[in-house]
């Protein structure tokens, strides 16, 4: 179980791709090693892009779940450490 808590946040569930991970990638950019953040995304493109560039970049994903498991189309959080 993660308790360690993420001090970044960014939702870009308005956000189209490619701009979903640019967003994601200007917050990496900002985050010092060893920090977690917490990224609100939604959609089929972003929920596949999005984690799989974070790890491309040498991040680790430490969690990726939907925001209210009763509705498992609607927005998720992905948790991830910067590297």
């Amino acid at each position: 179980m993660n308790t360690k808590r993420s001090g970044y946040f960014l939702d870009i569930t308005d956000q189209i791709c490619p701009m979903t991970f640019v967003r994601t990638k200007l917050l990496i950019e900002k985050m010092p090693g060893g920090e977690q953040a917490t990224v609100r995304l939604q959609g089929a493109e972003p929920l596949q892009n999005v984690p799989r560039s974070v790890r491309e970049h040498g991040h680790k994903i430490i969690s990726l779940e939907p925001e209210d498991a009763n509705h498992p189309d609607g927005p998720h959080l992905m948790v991830f450490e910067k590297a």
